[in-house]
């Protein structure tokens, strides 16, 4: 499903300073670092009870804000549950319009698309998430990995094979992640610090035009 069929949360497609042929490169993209920050100060304070969560990769900005807990009489698991699922359903109604501004913000910002989600009591939801293509050549021993989870049912295709791998890599292999992450956080910040050397300086000498 594209973002123009999310009934309208986001009315800015593609193609908009979000991608080219290839895909961004990490040194393509404005740094996140301080997305967080921006976020606290820029969403209004009666939103959430505190600072929303916010998940970046090279495509998404995904903020997921908590909102109080509806009081419910009884305490009946039934009725608790569709509490929280009308006190979240209200809020994506009423904030819609401004979340649509605060999110084309960031997008300039950071270029990248923001999604939204809340949570309420035990109950979450995400609003709005990018799905994104990735291309890549498998060679037959990988192929057969990916036949094997959707001849057992595990996965419907190929294509979904290929996420719940990457999902189950991620779900084990978590503090190694966050360690490389950091790193590479760290060489971004000191190439960003490095001397600007500007362009090659010219040796006086004019290279001949073809006639």
């Amino acid at each position: 499903m594209t973002g123009r069929a999310l009934r309208g949360e986001w009315r800015h497609g593609p193609g908009r300073g979000f991608g080219r042929p290839g895909g961004w490169q990490q040194a393509d993209l404005p740094s996140a670092d301080d997305a967080a920050a921006w976020f606290a100060g820029r969403l209004p304070d009666a939103w959430f009870t505190g600072a929303p969560e916010l998940s970046v990769d090279r495509d998404e900005i995904l903020v997921v804000g908590r909102l109080p807990a509806p009081a419910v009489e009884g305490n009946d698991p039934a009725a608790v549950a569709a509490a929280e699922a009308g006190r979240i359903s209200r809020f994506r109604e009423e904030t819609r319009d401004e979340r649509i501004g605060i999110a084309r913000e960031a997008e300039h910002r950071y270029q990248r698309k923001v999604a939204w989600g809340v949570a309420a009591g035990g109950t979450s939801q995400l609003f709005t998430t990018l799905s994104a293509p990735v291309m890549t050549r498998l060679r037959q021993p990988e192929r057969k990995v990916l036949d094997t989870l959707v001849d057992a049912g595990v996965a419907r295709s190929r294509s979904e094979a290929l996420a719940w791998c990457v999902r189950l890599v991620g779900e084990h292999t978590e503090p190694w992640l966050a360690e490389l992450r950091e790193a590479m956080s760290a060489v971004d910040r000191l190439r960003a610090q490095g001397p600007d050397v500007g362009p090659p300086a010219s040796d006086g000498t004019d290279t001949p035009t073809e006639s």
